[in-house]
């Protein structure tokens, strides 16, 4: 992490695909903090509208599959371009629906674009930064902090004027960052080798590689229960669930770029996940017990404490993904990424319509369960894991 001069010194081209890292994933929680606004606006459920992340994150898993096929064809700069030109075109097509189903509908678009552009932006991210994987990972994550925390700020000052305002604001941060990584970013050589479609589910045959995935996978059920439920019980404006949720994303970054990297040199990588996952679940229990709809105090303090653990999930899950097996990295993120969103893509919709169903305190109890289920199937194929071990102990040596 130290070598190349820090991870603050960076080639313009690294710059440029981070910008753009961070505007892809303010899109992740773009609806946030106008997702009431959005069912008011649109006579819309509130399960009704989680399908917004539902379709955005499913076509965004499937979507992975594909990644590294286009990209060792075409390039990653041209990967990239697509992927960004895909968001442009959706965000704004989003802000024009007349109905949940199209406002799904073109969300769906948006995750085709979301998933050329994220899966490839790590790989150009780790080819072209200075420092190795450690810094380029952790300026990954970094991105994906700061896109998570200032989201739902902006999103709040732009939704709280009109639920599509946010829409037409990413699409143009979006083509900002088409034009900055058109001209910074230097089209390198194609890949001599072309990924075949069926890599990233043959890679997922390793044993370590599957058992993050699949870790993941749990976890990602509970972030997302918490990302897509929550602004419903807030019974905020936007700019409150908008505070709510920069502080939370806040502390997403701080843990990912200052707590998991000395974390895993002090306790190892997976003893850091079974601490991320449980702290993740004690947040979601404390969630789940502060009381009936309108009790903000407990909510909301331990909504923005969830974001430590999140934090450092984010960055160890993706290391690990990238080191635990001997497959080349964009495949094994393509293979990783499939698996793991699949949980955002459930999470959403089965978490509202176990709130609406049953009651508010049942969706945050059952993603403290997927927590639970988390640890215990990393428990048991630890055994998969022993080339984590090997990389945390020259990391603590570096």
């Amino acid at each position: 992490m130290q070598s190349g001069g820090g991870i603050l010194r960076q080639p313009m081209s690294v710059w440029a695909t981070a910008f753009a890292a961070v505007v892809a994933f303010m899109g992740i929680g773009l609806v946030d903090p106008i997702l009431p606004s959005i069912a008011q606006g649109l006579h819309a459920t509130p399960s009704q509208v989680s399908l917004l992340f539902t379709s955005y994150f499913l076509v965004t898993a499937v979507a992975m599959l594909i990644t590294g096929w286009v990209s060792s064809r075409i390039g990653g700069k041209r990967t990239l371009l697509a992927g960004l030109a895909l968001v442009v075109v959706f965000a704004a097509l989003a802000g024009t629906s007349g109905s949940v189903a199209e406002l799904v509908g073109f969300r769906a678009g948006w995750g085709l674009g979301n998933a050329l552009f994220v899966a490839t932006a790590l790989a150009v991210i780790v080819g072209a930064a200075s420092g190795g994987a450690e810094s380029a990972i952790i300026l990954y994550e970094a991105a994906l902090g700061l896109g998570i925390s200032a989201g739902p700020l902006v999103d709040a000052l732009l939704g709280d004027w009109n639920w599509r305002a946010p829409f037409f604001g990413t699409a143009t941060l979006m083509a900002a960052g088409f034009v900055l990584i058109a001209t910074l970013l230097r089209s390198g050589p194609k890949p001599a080798v072309k990924t075949k479609l069926s890599a990233p589910i043959r890679a997922l045959a390793h044993g370590g590689l599957s058992t993050t995935a699949f870790t993941a996978l749990f976890y990602n059920f509970a972030f997302f229960t918490i990302l897509a439920f929550t602004p419903f019980i807030l019974h905020m404006s936007p700019y409150g669930i908008g505070a709510v949720f920069f502080g939370w994303g806040v502390c997403v970054a701080l843990a990912s770029v200052f707590g998991a990297p000395p974390l895993q040199r002090r306790i190892g990588s997976v003893n850091v996940l079974y601490l991320a996952l449980g702290l993740l679940a004690v947040f979601q229990l404390g969630i789940a017990v502060s009381g009936p709809a309108g009790a903000h105090a407990g909510i909301i303090v331990f909504t923005v404490l969830s974001g430590i653990p999140i934090g450092l999930n984010n960055t160890v899950f993706t290391e690990s993904a990238m080191e635990v097996s001997d497959a080349p990295r964009p495949v094994a993120s393509a293979g990783y990424n499939f698996v793991r969103w699949m949980g955002g893509a459930l999470a959403p919709f089965v978490a509202t319509k176990l709130g609406e169903e049953i009651g508010i305190a049942v969706p945050y109890v059952v993603g403290a369960a997927c927590c639970a289920i988390g640890m215990a199937y990393l428990y048991a194929r630890r055994h998969h894991l022993s080339a984590l071990a090997r990389v945390d102990a020259v990391q603590a040596t570096a």
